[in-house]
This record gives structure tokens, C-alpha cells and sequence, in this order.
């Protein structure tokens, strides 16, 4: 049964263009259709988090880490009667804006589209979802509910500050109210995310020998989780040992996740979604405990794992193959497919035409990225 702070689809703002219902599925349902059969979606198969996509087959892509999150998203949103279909929705949309070689490609966009309007891969999400999907025979886009596109725009909290260009440009036409928080549901996508990441990274890097599972054991949350298996499962060999360790960690921040927002949310005493909205403080968080727990084991990967030689060397290669595909194509813009072609012909200047760059580079996963640098420095040493 729905809280009455969750979403319905009979208090729904709609979509952009009016669709008829379908017989079978209410709109959060579609919409969370709609995302699995999208482009964008199949394409972060070959886009990774922290490894390169070609360094392991075992090791986390976008795809991968986006369906973990939706499964976390679901059970957190069950434990509060929130909307599970919109729920699962912005959580399986929230990373189909990101380019290929996660945060390090990311980061050279955004240092490259700078004085174009910026990169943010959310707003590169509401881009995608809005206008770069071009399947459908009425409209640009997927077309979804306002509530999945307000939760793909600030599942992460108000938009402050300068807006990125890809979510003002949208948000001019359809009002996101960016200024407020977002759903219930949506708060409990961001949140699953964090779970999900902090987990897999810990799985990820012991599968990569960045660390050991003795240095885990000492880490906050993480030695009561071990204390733990080893009480029930002594002698348990080293794999099994820390799987079960790793699980029963995932399993704590769930737990306090849930339990957090009951409270929060007992104490607020919201009626409507909208009072979610308004509440001017979130209501899907960790506790203040396990939150500080956490910074512990996030600078632990952010010293063992993301600034690991071997991520680091890679990281300048993946850089430079980014900086080199942007100007390039800004300066040989008919080297585009021919799709893409075609909005070059309309661009208006200089701003239009990176624009439109940063939507094709962003799309790539990270082989292909490799591989068409490899291509155009051929093509460029042969016009020299």
C-alpha cells in the first residue's frame, strides 16, 4: 500500500506531449520501459565506473552498477510504500548521461566545454531523455512523466547555481522547479546509489589486488561486518569469507537508511508528494553515524583505489583521448556520421557546434572512444 506522500500516476503532472494510456501499464511503468529500450541505456554496457571497460570482464559497467541500483531502489522504496515503478525509473536513468570513462571523462568534458555552457552528466541525462532518443514517430525523447524527469534532474538535491545548459534549455519548456528537493522517490534512487557504490568498489578493487581483505576488516563498519562472519563461520575460506562480509555491510546501510527516513519522515508527517518537495531538507539519508563511517571507507578508495598507479596512468590516456576527439571534431566537423551531420548544418555558431560535439563524444562508451582517437590521429597524421 502507498504512503499518501507517494507518487500516483492519477496526481501525475503529465508529460510534455500527451500520450493515451496503455491498457496494461500505468505511466511510471512506461517510462521505466521506456528507459531499458532506450540507446542510452544498452550503451553504458560498455561504459565503466572506475576501470576501462576492455580491463576485465568481471569488474562493474554503468549497466551493471544501474541495475544494482534499481534493485536497491525497490527495496528501500517497498520498506516506505513509496512508488516502486517511478522509484526504479529514475534509478535505472540517473547515469545515462555519463561519457565514457566515468568521472575522468567527465571531468576533461566539462574542462573542455567550459566556456560553452558546461557538462554535468545529469543534465546531460535530461538532454538525452528530452531530445537525443529519436525513435518515436511524435516526439524527440522518450517522452517521460514530469516526476521521472524532475527525479533524473535533482535526485541529488536543488540545482544551485549556474544551471548547465542541457537541463536550462529543457527546463524552459517544462518546469522542473529546480529549486526544490525532489521526490520521495527520487531521494531514495540517490541514495541507493551511494549504497550500491560503495559496496561494488570494495568488491572491485579486491578483485583488481588494489588492496587486501585484512585492510578492509580494519575499516569502519566494515571490521563489525567481519567480526561478524567469523563469529558464525569460523575458518570460512578468504572468498566466501569477505563476499559474506561485503554483504552484510550492503545489508547495514540499507537498513539505516530505511530506518533514518521512517524517522524523518514520522516527524515531518507529509501528506502530499509535494510536502516532500518542500520540506527544505531531505528525508532519505544515512544517519549521522554510519555517514561519518563512510567518509572513512571513501577516502580509503579514493587514495587505493582512484589514485591507484594503474587507474592514474590509465586515467592520463583516457584524458588525452578525450581532449583530443573534442577539438578535433570542432575543427573537422564533416568527420561526424552522417546523422550528426546534419545538426552541424543548422548550427548556429561556435557554441552550437561544441554543443553538439559533447552530445556525440558523451555518447560513446569507452572502446569506441579508443578506437575513433585511434582512427582520427591516423586521418590527421595522413592530411599532414
Amino acid at each position: 500500500m502507498l504512503q499518501p506522500y507517494a507518487a500516483r500516476e492519477e496526481t501525475s503532472r503529465g508529460r510534455l506531449f500527451d500520450e493515451e494510456p496503455s491498457r496494461f501499464r500505468d505511466c511510471y511503468q512506461r517510462d521505466r520501459d521506456r528507459i531499458i529500450h532506450s540507446s542510452a541505456f544498452r550503451r553504458l554496457k560498455h561504459k565503466t565506473q572506475v576501470f576501462i571497460e576492455h580491463e576485465g570482464d568481471y569488474f562493474r559497467t554503468r549497466l551493471t552498477h544501474s541495475i544494482e541500483v534499481g534493485q536497491v531502489a525497490r527495496t528501500i522504496a517497498a520498506a516506505l510504500g513509496l512508488n516502486i515503478d517511478l522509484t526504479e525509473a529514475v534509478a535505472l536513468a540517473h547515469d545515462l548521461g555519463h561519457p565514457p570513462f566515468g568521472h575522468t571523462g567527465e571531468d576533461a568534458l566539462q574542462k573542455l566545454m567550459a566556456p560553452y555552457g558546461g557538462f554535468d552528466h545529469n543534465a546531460q541525462a535530461i538532454r538525452i531523455v528530452t531530445s537525443l532518443e529519436r525513435h518515436y514517430a511524435d516526439f524527440d525523447g522518450l517522452n517521460l512523466t514530469w516526476e521521472t524527469l524532475e527525479g533524473i534532474a535533482k535526485h541529488n538535491g536543488p540545482v544551485a547555481g549556474p544551471v548547465p545548459y542541457a537541463l536550462a534549455e529543457y527546463n524552459a519548456r517544462h518546469d522542473l522547479e529546480l529549486h526544490t528537493h525532489a521526490s520521495a522517490e527520487a531521494q531514495v534512487a540517490a541514495l541507493a546509489d551511494d549504497v550500491a557504490y560503495n559496496s561494488h568498489d570494495l568488491h572491485d578493487g579486491l578483485r583488481a589486488e588494489l588492496f587486501s581483505t585484512d585492510e578492509l576488516a580494519e575499516l569502519p563498519l566494515l571490521d563489525g561486518c567481519f567480526a561478524a562472519v567469523d563469529a558464525k563461520y569460523p575458518g570460512l575460506n578468504l572468498y566466501r569469507r569477505r563476499h559474506v562480509a561485503l554483504r552484510r555491510f550492503f545489508g547495514t546501510l540499507v537498513d539505516d537508511v530505511v530506518t533514518q527516513a521512517k524517522g524523518r519522515l514520522k516527524e515531518l508527517q507529509p501528506v502530499t508528494p509535494d510536502d516532500i518537495r518542500r520540506a527544505g531538507r531531505p528525508m532519505v539519508r544515512f544517519s549521522d553515524e554510519i555517514w561519518e563511517q563512510l567518509q572513512v571507507t571513501r577516502k580509503f578508495l579514493y587514495h587505493r583505489m582512484y589514485r591507484a598507479p594503474d587507474v592514474v596512468k590509465m586515467r592520463s590516456r583516457v584524458t588525452k583521448t578525450v581532449e583530443g576527439l573534442f577539438p578535433f571534431f570542432m575543427a573537422h566537423p564533416e568527420e561526424l556520421p552522417k546523422q550528426w551531420r546534419k545538426e552541424v548544418a543548422e548550427a548556429r555558431d561556435e557554441t552550437a557546434l561544441a554543443r553538439i560535439v559533447s552530445d556525440y563524444i558523451s555518447g560513446m562508451t569507452d572502446r569506441f572512444a579508443l578506437q575513433e582517437w585511434e582512427r582520427l590521429e591516423s586521418l590527421s597524421f595522413d592530411r599532414s
